[in-house]
Formats: structure tokens, sequence, C-alpha cells
């Protein structure tokens, strides 16, 4: 791994200026392409231009697909379209391409494709494109091995060896009919040790199991779930008729399983949109300041609930207020958290809503009743006095058994109508619960008073 110093990039920055070519096609050459576009993210835009055009086009292929999206950007605006289609897209894999084709002009990405010598890579890009982001068949791949059933082992081999030139790794053979229809899979080892001569037929060899597939117009979260349920390396893509369109190798379920996760870290942060540290200061502005603003709006509601309760009749009140508030966001998180957990494996079912939101009532009580009675006991030793002592410990539990159950009800019916549930975990959840947190509060707080009385 590159340890990406502040005197690496400062001598790096001198050769550059100083325009030694060969000592920075030096410094680069060792090093793997995700730690070159490292390098580059870190450079201003004239000196990454500089580095990356040193570099051989097999490496700028692999290197622009590791670049921060901004950078990558730059770079493309900045060259030609016959330097993208012969330095770029003729080295990338056609879902990699596909990527690239998307960030650019319509205008500009049918120029590249139209450059490209390899018109069978260009009809795959092409297809590629037709395909909504975030389904499985914008993640998927084009390039991959495949035999038909009634081939001769001699015959497949010769194919695997001619297609398999295309491709990095070979992760399956896959096995089609004559109308392109997947049947079945076949391992190389099956293929060379279980054959009895060359003339046997794949269709002999070829697995007789269920084979796990997934329609190019469903989720790509499905595609992840799937690979990640059935221990897959590689998930072939088929259309409505079965026919074999591409796969999704697990680097890509990798890449997306990471985005996802990133997205909703940012949701439950309370960010609105996808941001990196290194964005200007008024796109993290604007992706920041929306919920702070929900928040500065539960603020002034929870400020009106304490207006409207008199607190200077029972003044006391006012020094449980911080519990209340921490202790209904904190349950309301935890479970909205364990929901969304839930539903993004896919182990959670959105339809029974009734039975989580039963669970999560028995443990809000249980959680409840064990610190309702911790807070009695203390604030009692802490010479709170018995009606104070008596409401915060009965507010605490109910707070806590409605923040439980709020917490579960908002993520479950945020994915049944298709909303992301990750919302429910950030600001919306705690906003919430503290202005709700404190009418419960000072309702328990009015009936202990008129019970005692």
């Amino acid at each position: 791994m590159l340890d990406l110093t502040k005197e690496f990039l400062q001598t790096l920055n001198e050769r550059i200026d100083a325009g030694k070519d060969s000592e920075v096609r030096a410094t680069l050459v060792e090093l793997h392409a995700t730690d070159i576009a490292e390098v580059i993210d870190r450079l201003d835009f004239d000196h990454a231009s500089y580095v990356y055009r040193l570099l051989d086009n097999e490496t700028k292929a692999d290197v622009l697909i590791e670049l921060d999206e901004e950078q990558r950007s730059d770079l493309l605006n900045a060259m030609t379209a016959e330097e993208i289609a012969e330095e770029v897209l003729e080295n990338l894999d056609s879902d990699d391409a596909a990527d690239v084709m998307g960030e650019l002009p319509e205008t500009k990405a049918e120029e590249v494709i139209g450059l490209l010598e390899d018109k069978e890579q260009a009809s795959d890009i092409r297809d590629l494109l037709n395909y909504a982001d975030g389904t499985a068949g914008a993640l998927m791949a084009k390039e991959l091995v495949k035999v038909h059933g009634e081939w001769t082992v001699t015959r497949a081999i010769r194919e695997i060896r001619r297609q398999a030139d295309e491709l990095h790794q070979v992760y399956t053979v896959y096995v089609v009919d004559a109308e392109d229809r997947l049947t079945g899979r076949l391992s190389l080892k099956h293929l060379l040790l279980a054959a009895e001569s060359t003339r046997s037929r794949i269709s002999e060899l070829q697995s007789q199991g269920d084979i796990v597939t997934i329609l190019a117009e469903e989720p790509e979260e499905k595609a992840t779930m799937l690979m990640e349920r059935y221990d897959l390396v590689a998930l072939p893509v088929v259309d409505e008729a079965g026919c074999l369109l591409g796969r999704i190798t697990i680097d890509d379920a990798v890449d997306a399983i990471i985005e996802d996760a990133e997205r909703d870290y940012q949701l439950a942060s309370g960010i609105s949109e996808d941001v990196e540290s290194s964005d200007s200061v008024w796109t993290l502005t604007r992706a920041r300041l929306p919920w702070l603003l929900i928040g500065l709006v539960g603020g002034l509601g929870g400020a009106y609930v304490i207006g409207a309760f008199n607190i200077h009749e029972n003044a006391q009140m006012a020094l449980f207020i911080p519990l209340i508030a921490a202790m209904g966001g904190n349950v309301g998180v935890q479970s909205a958290a364990i929901v969304v957990q839930g539903l993004a494996a896919s182990n959670l079912a959105t339809g029974n809503i009734l039975g989580r939101l039963s669970k999560e009532l028995g443990v809000g009580l249980i959680n409840g009743l064990i610190c309702s009675i911790l807070i009695l006991g203390s604030s009692m030793v802490l010479g709170f006095g018995t009606a104070l002592s008596i409401t915060v410990s009965i507010a605490l539990l109910c707070v806590i058994v409605f923040a439980a159950l709020f917490g579960t009800f908002v993520p479950l019916m945020l994915d049944r109508y298709k909303i992301d549930p990750a919302l429910a975990t950030g600001p919306f959840i705690t906003t919430v619960n503290d202005i709700i947190g404190l009418m419960i509060y000072f309702a328990v707080g009015g009936a202990v008073a008129g019970f005692l009385v």
C-alpha cells in the first residue's frame, strides 16, 4: 500500500515542474492503478493531467476508473473523442466503459463510441447505456465465456480459449442452447476431468442444479443480496426469455455494496447528497443544510412545547429535559438502525409490521423498566423529591416504549412506499422523538402533580 506522504507529493510536483518525465514515470511504474489514482487525486489539475498523459494506455484506463469523480470528469473533458476511444475505452471492460460514457455529454459520448474500431464493443456499450442506473443491467459486463450444449469438448475448449482473451479472469463457463437461453454452467475442472472423450457433448457435463440468475431490470441491491446469500463470484444476468445478457462479478458487487453503505450512512447522518470532504464549500453546505433546517424547526417545536407547559411553575423538571430527549433519540435510532439493517439484508419482511412492532414493544418495555427503575432510585438518592422522581421514571418508560415503536414503524413504512429507509435513522427520528418525548414528559408531570395533590 502506498504511503502518500507530504514529502512524496512535494518531490513528485518538483519533478513535474522540472519536466523530468522519466523520473516521474519511474516513480509511478511500480504502483498499482489504485495508488496512482490516489496520487493524481491529490494533485492540482495541471499536474494531474501531466501525470496522466505519461501513463501507457492500459494503465490510463485502469487509473481512470479509480479516480475521484470530479477529477475523472475534468480529465475526460480535457481529452478529445479520439483519445478517449483509443486510449481508454479500448482497454476497458464493457461495464466500466459504459460508466465512463455515462459521465460524458450525450453528443460527445456518441462521437467516442462511433470512433471505436471494435464494433462489438461499441454495441455492448450502447446496450449497457440503455439500462437505468441502479439496475442489474447497468451493473453487469457483457464479457463472459459461454458454450453451446450441443458442442463437443474439443470445440468448447477452442471457443473458451478464444473468448477468454477478452477477460481478465474466467469465473465460470455458461452453457446456452441454440436460442442463447441459459441452460447451465460448467466448471473448467469438470470439463477437463469428467469428459470421457473429446467428442463428449457439453450437455452431458454441465451442472444440472438450479442456476441463480437475475433479470436485467431488477435492482442492483437484489443482485448483491443473491451473490452474498449463495456465495457467488459471478451472477448471470438474463432477459425475460432467459437469454444470457451478461454477468455481474464479485468486484463490481463489492463496489455497489460500498456505494450503498456510504449513501445510507450519509442519509443517516443528515446529508442529503453524495459528497466527499474534497468537495467545494457550497456543495458540502447544500448537502448538509436541509436536515439542519429540519432540526432547527424541531428545536423550535420543542421550545414551544416547553413554553406551553409553563415550566416556571415547576422549574425542577427542566433539569431532566436533556435526559428525556437524549434517551428518546437514542432508542429511536437504535430501533430504526436494526430495521434498516434487516431490510438491507433482505431478512426482514415488510409485510409483518405488527409482528415486528410487537417484538419491539417487548424490547422497549424491558429496557424502559430497567432504565426507569434506575432513574427513580438515583433521583431519590440525589434528593430530587418524590414527585419529580416518579414523574421522570414514568415519563422515561413511556418515551422509551414510544421511541422504540416509532423507530421501527417509520423505516418499515418508508420501505413499503419505495423510499430509502435509511432516512429514518438520522435527524428525522431524533427530531420527532425530541418533540413527542417532551410532550409525554410534561403530560406525565401534570398527571403526577394532579394525582399527588
